[in-house]
């Protein structure tokens, strides 16, 4: 009996074989005369170099922007509508499928800068939600054991008022 080969192959999936990065470029505004961007001036000169080494497949752009407070603005891949896991070849090469985020950074230390540029770097194109409530997970079936009381248990107020034996 011969061995067949498979016809068929693998649709590409971000994090399935290989994880591509959503950030594909940083833009970093910043100004030489404001005293707001002595952070970023800072950061710009000592910590970018290593920053950079650290993330190759991210585009780093530096600008200048005068009389304007410090910013840094991600350029990520925007997901298709129809199939949010697909990776197309064709999206990396452009940037008219983009979606920024921004985030000011005026009066931050470079070590804070640095924070918030991986933040940018390592995050996605989803919009920021609230969690909203005490429950940080919501479930439609509450858990079986309940909900819990101080009242219940050992050394709770209600323990010798049950009946006995």
């Amino acid at each position: 009996m011969p061995v067949k080969a498979l016809t068929t192959t693998s649709v590409a999936r971000n994090g399935v074989g290989a994880f591509i990065l959503q950030c594909k470029r940083l833009d970093f505004h910043y100004c030489d005369w404001a005293g707001s961007s002595k952070g970023m001036n800072q950061f710009l000169t000592h910590t970018l170099p290593a920053f950079t080494t650290l993330s190759p497949t991210t585009e780093i752009h530096i600008s200048p922007r005068p009389r304007a407070h410090p910013i840094i603005r991600a350029h990520y891949i925007a997901p298709t509508p129809s199939s949010p896991s697909t990776f197309s070849p064709q999206s990396l090469s452009s940037f008219a499928n983009t979606v920024t985020k921004a985030i000011c950074v005026r009066n931050l230390s470079k070590e804070q800068i640095l924070r918030k540029a991986e933040l940018l770097r390592d995050g996605n194109a989803a919009k920021n939600r609230r969690v909203r409530g005490g429950r940080v997970v919501r479930s439609e079936n509450e858990g079986v054991r309940g909900v819990w009381s101080p009242m219940h248990g050992a050394g709770s107020p209600l323990e010798g008022m049950g009946r006995k034996g």
